[in-house]
């Protein structure tokens, strides 16, 4: 009798303990994260961002309902990571998961889509593969964050209009989750924007050549265009960075002067510049061309500033190919072009870690020059397999004709991006004012401590454009091959690097590996893995049933 109540007291006391459980599971959240990567864990950073919200936001997350598996993968990893944030901040985060339009009429759709298109919620129209063939559905993979005073749309899925690729753009987007809601949060938070202003005046990149450009950083930053000849002192202190993208023009010593006060009152500069002319679409209407010097007379400020763009041409057997007409009847065929070499991060260095290849266009090798109080960092560099042309150069498209051949380039790696960082000296210490300046410019001789980035490549930043409607392609998308480079996660981190007091480069070099099933697999072993899944389990059962009919009938004949 007194065991019978013990054993009634020790299930009581367990179902009380679940209970108890449960009810504490409701108001304190937690899991263990065993992935290696650590997908589940919340950076420093944003941990860091999400405890000082000192008021209520709200995201709503438009992506849910009826979705296609790859979109409810993106839809479980959000709601995973804001369950996270929502732990770390408290009751100071609000979630709401919902589709917008489900049980609508088309009417009422149509109206729905509208306001959200005006605040900035985009739809996006998918085909899913039905037993009638392909149905189409429209999905809002976006979020909006919504503070007292503020409200801030959220694009959940990246670069989709570069290849319309569900799987690599949904992994690729899952992996950035976290560098977006944290960035969105920050921005809710923070009254300003740091500005950044894009060079004009001296031939470089258009508007719509910088279209992707100037509208993917324009989601984080206030983005214009700049010209040296007319901007005075208070327009270059209201900005942080300034992007020379391309000269084609000489700058004159007072547009030097300018650039050499805003890198004296700490501000950042990023020089993409071309040293040699040379131009693919000029080279096929001739066959040949001859690449030969710039003279933008801006030597001797990098010289001064710790580094030397030089005057040659890479050419790397690692290199993106360009759409050629081969043969008598017009045919089109992709080759390799080694003058648009593949450039190579340095992933020791956050600013590049975790990018991807970056499509070069005719770029040259830069030296680093000794200078006390900098820094130089090489961050962008070749392949070991190079060779190194110095210009003027004679380029043909006769080279196409064979796959280059990497024995015949084997080199070292050269350095063609390279981050400079410190107390920068003055160019114009000790020398007098040019003509054209006027207002005052104070010099010191030295800089506060800033930094910059020098780039052998003027096209990194440059979109290509559709020659059907004039339109732009998202930067870092290669038209011919259907391929994205990392050149627009290039500019983000470079801008995050320069601008940005609070660095989110961590966030957006988070690695999530996706991993997925073999297709090819799958197809091929479909049946075998499907009687295992189904076998196996009753096996192990029956198994474990025999196995307790033997012990019940061994214990209870002793």
């Amino acid at each position: 009798m007194v065991i019978k109540q013990r054993k009634i007291v020790s299930i009581a006391i367990f179902i009380i303990a679940l209970v108890l459980i449960n009810v504490l599971a409701q108001y304190v959240y937690t899991r263990i994260d065993f992935t290696k990567e650590k997908r589940y864990t919340l950076t420093l950073k944003s941990k860091e961002i999400l405890k000082n919200i000192k008021h209520p936001i709200t995201i709503t997350v438009f992506l849910d309902g009826d979705l296609p598996a790859p979109f409810k993968r993106l839809r479980n990893a959000t709601k995973d990571l804001l369950a996270d944030y929502r732990a770390a901040a408290g009751q100071e985060i609000k979630v709401i998961f919902k589709d917008p339009i489900s049980g609508l009429s088309i009417a009422d759709q149509d109206t729905v889509i509208n306001h959200l298109y005006s605040a900035g919620i985009e739809p996006t129209t998918i085909n899913i593969k039905n037993d009638a063939g392909f149905a189409q559905k429209i999905v809002f993979p976006m979020a909006m964050l919504e503070s007292p005073d503020r409200q801030l749309p959220v694009k959940l899925l990246q670069n989709l209009g570069a290849t319309g690729g569900y799987e690599e753009n949904i992994n690729n987007s899952i992996q950035n989750l976290e560098y977006l809601f944290t960035s969105a949060i920050q921005q809710v938070l923070s009254s300003e924007h740091p500005r950044i202003g894009f060079t004009e005046g001296n031939g470089e990149l258009t508007d719509l050549m910088l279209n992707d450009a100037i509208t993917t950083l324009s989601d984080n930053y206030e983005v214009g265009r700049v010209n040296l000849n007319t901007i005075d002192a208070a327009g270059l202190d209201k900005l942080k960075t300034l992007i020379i993208a391309k000269p084609q023009q000489e700058f004159t010593e007072a547009e030097k002067y300018k650039i050499n006060y805003f890198v004296m009152k700490g501000g950042r500069v990023v020089w993409a510049i071309d040293q040699v002319s040379a131009d693919l679409d000029s080279l096929k209407d001739s066959g040949e061309q001859l690449a030969f010097n710039k003279k933008l007379n801006l030597d001797d400020m990098l010289f001064m500033y710790g580094s030397r763009i030089n005057y040659n041409l890479i050419a790397d057997a690692n290199c993106a190919e360009i759409p050629l007409s081969m043969g008598g009847n017009g045919q089109i065929e992709m080759a390799p072009w080694v003058y648009y070499p593949l450039i190579q991060p340095d992933t020791s260095h956050n600013l590049v870690k975790n990018i991807d290849v970056i499509r070069g266009e005719f770029v040259s090798t830069i030296d680093t020059i000794a200078v006390k109080g900098l820094k130089k960092t090489v961050i962008l560099h070749s392949s070991p397999f190079n060779k190194v042309f110095n210009a003027p150069k004679l380029l043909s498209l006769q080279m196409v004709a064979e796959q280059p051949d990497p024995r015949d380039y084997a080199s070292k790696p050269q350095a063609l991006g390279v981050l400079i960082e410190g107390s920068f000296p003055s160019v114009f210490l000790n020398r007098s004012v040019p003509a054209g300046i006027t207002g005052n410019y104070p010099l010191p001789a030295t800089s506060k401590p800033t930094k910059m980035i020098v780039i052998g490549d003027g096209d990194v930043f440059k979109n290509q454009i559709s020659s059907k409607d004039g339109s732009a392609f998202p930067l870092g998308f290669d038209r011919y091959t259907q391929k994205n480079y990392g050149n627009k996660a290039l500019l983000l981190n470079i801008a995050d690097y320069l601008s940005n007091d609070h660095h989110l480069i961590a966030l957006r070099n988070k690695e999530v590996k996706i991993r997925l099933l073999d297709k090819a697999k799958l197809r091929t072993e479909k049946l075998q893995w499907q009687l295992v899944n189904m076998a196996l389990p009753l096996l192990l059962l029956i198994s474990f049933a025999i196995f307790q009919h033997y012990y019940r009938k061994y214990k209870y004949a002793r």
